[in-house]
């Protein structure tokens, strides 16, 4: 049945069009790939801004760091999209898509709990010790989602 989903998805407008309009994956692509360079980039920044100074004055990086990764993650999910309809039932075979899947939502997770526990602290300058656990596992779920991207390529 998911990979009937996932066919169906292929065969639809979007999959054909995708397919058949080099420039527009072309564009897509490369949407994509900027849009993970700002997720990353974006994240990469604040939590190392939080692990290395111990949360101190990580609001002076995250109000321009999360806005950043945020536009990254509002390029991403489009342009993902696309990319899956173009060759669906590939993907969904792909050991490497689902790891990309799984290190995304782990990222996610990860960032609404960071939000929802320390987001108050965080505007007000001081994060508690506990801040740097959940920047320690966002930096590696993002680089392993990004990794896992660039693997289903070869798997």
């Amino acid at each position: 049945m998911y990979l009937d989903l996932l066919a169906t998805l292929e065969n639809s407008w979007l999959g054909h069009v995708g397919r058949h309009s080099a420039w527009l994956y072309m564009a897509t692509n490369l949407l994509h790939v900027l849009g993970a360079a700002f997720v990353v980039g974006g994240i990469a920044v604040f939590d190392l801004k939080v692990l290395a100074e111990r949360g101190k004055h990580a609001w002076q990086v995250g109000r321009y760091a999360i806005p950043l990764a945020a536009t990254g993650l509002a390029l991403q999910i489009p342009t993902g999209l696309l990319l899956l309809a173009v060759e669906a039932r590939a993907l969904g075979v792909n050991s490497a898509f689902y790891l990309k899947l799984a290190f995304i939502a782990l990222g996610l997770t990860n960032v609404a709990l960071f939000h929802a526990r320390f987001g108050s602290a965080l505007k007000a300058g001081a994060l508690p010790p506990e801040a740097r656990a959940y920047a320690l596992v966002s930096l590696i779920a993002w680089i392993v989602a990004l990794l896992a991207g660039r693997m289903i390529a070869y798997l």
